[in-house]
């Protein structure tokens, strides 16, 4: 058994880890775990730092079995603090707290390990305050950022990391993590992992939850079914609403175990007064909440418009005739209909729109006017 045997289709990344953690390896003091959505890098980043702290690791690979092993998997080691956001950046004192936990000695094993999760969410101020701690941190500290891209953090903090690119996994080995670890039917995992297109997150919530798969499969439908700009709009408006209930739905049970951690925390009964020494703090907390949703919100846009993304790369394989394994297998007689529409030019085209709309919510844009632009260019090109 081994800390990695979850990680799904890395095997160079975990080669590389697994040297650097060895005796007889190179271990930098600083990482850069990169790779896109759903490629597992906090997972590996966890295993690593498991491996690190593994009380019989061997060849520089935890056993998962021992209590460092599972405290550090299961984010309740002593040593291993990690930050993620549910908001929009991460602040800077977060990564004050970070750092100055970084200057403490282990408490029980070889190293303090600080993992910060999307740390692409930094602001150029949060970076500076980074900086010194990653350029001269003490000997047995440890730190791991995870983001999308490399391009994605400064270059101060970048060439002081030594780089782990991740992959897209496979949906081949996704599936059979479906399959073994969920349990979940075969061509249930196998599809589930072609539309989640290699993020293992979403192929979960497909294959345990395939009400969400068939719902994909028929917004995906509508998408080729469209004939109208004024269909478009309305369709445009339906995903947005559906968008803004599920990151509201999952952003609101966020905020309630928060909210209830922090009663009890206080002693206060539920339903009971909330003292005015602790109405700032419950505020807070409720501030907290909105900036989730609203990063939720964008997170769930960005996510359909890679699906779109995905029908229109689907089209094109079939019209240029590549013998690609398809991401949407469960629509393919209406993708091989739509192949007859319009050119594999004009298919190129719509791909590049998608890209706009995805720059365009990055910078703000309301994501219901980019939504619509794009749908409004795939009528157009009928």
């Amino acid at each position: 058994m081994s800390v990695y045997d979850t990680v799904v289709g890395q095997a160079a990344a975990v080669a590389q880890l697994s040297r650097a953690a060895s005796p007889e390896g190179s271990l930098a003091q600083a990482w850069l775990v990169a790779g896109p959505p759903g490629s597992g890098r906090s997972s590996i980043a966890r295993a690593f730092a498991a491996s690190l702290l593994c009380d019989n690791a061997v060849g520089g690979q935890g056993c998962g079995e021992c209590q460092p092993c599972r405290t550090v998997l299961a984010g309740s080691h002593g040593d291993v603090t990690g930050v993620r956001t549910e908001t929009l950046t991460i602040s800077k004192n977060e990564v004050r707290e970070l750092v100055s936990t970084a200057q403490r000695a282990p408490a029980s094993g070889r190293h303090r390990v600080l993992i910060i999760e999307d740390a692409d969410r930094m602001s150029p101020g949060t970076f500076n305050v980074l900086l010194k701690a990653i350029e001269e941190p003490p000997p047995r500290t440890v730190w791991l950022l995870c983001v999308p891209s490399p391009q994605d953090l400064a270059q101060t903090i970048r060439s002081r990391c030594r780089v782990v690119n991740l992959q897209v996994p496979p949906p081949d080995a996704v599936a059979m993590l479906l399959i073994e670890r969920d349990g979940v039917e075969p061509e249930l995992a196998h599809r589930a992992a072609a539309s989640a297109q290699g993020h293992i997150g979403i192929a979960r919530r497909y294959g345990l939850h395939p009400d969400s798969l068939a719902e994909r499969e028929d917004s995906a439908r509508k998408l080729l079914a469209l004939t109208s700009v004024g269909h478009a709009l309305a369709f445009a408006k339906t995903l947005i609403d559906r968008a803004e209930a599920e990151a509201h739905t999952e952003a609101d049970e966020a905020s309630a175990r928060e909210r209830e951690q922090f009663m009890r925390g206080a002693g206060i009964e539920p339903g009971g007064r909330i003292p005015p020494a602790l109405r700032a703090q419950v505020k807070a907390l409720d501030d907290e909440a909105k900036r989730r949703a609203t990063r939720l919100v964008r997170d769930v846009i960005d996510r359909y418009l890679l699906d779109i993304h995905s029908v229109l790369r689907d089209v094109l394989t079939l019209q240029l005739n590549t013998g690609a394994t398809l991401v949407n297998p469960g629509i393919e007689r209406e993708l091989r209909d739509r192949t007859h529409v319009h050119s594999p030019q004009t298919t190129l085209a719509l791909l590049d729109c998608v890209g706009t709309a995805r720059e365009r919510v990055g910078m703000n844009v309301p994501p219901q006017l980019a939504l619509e632009a794009l749908l409004a260019a795939i009528v157009a090109a009928r």
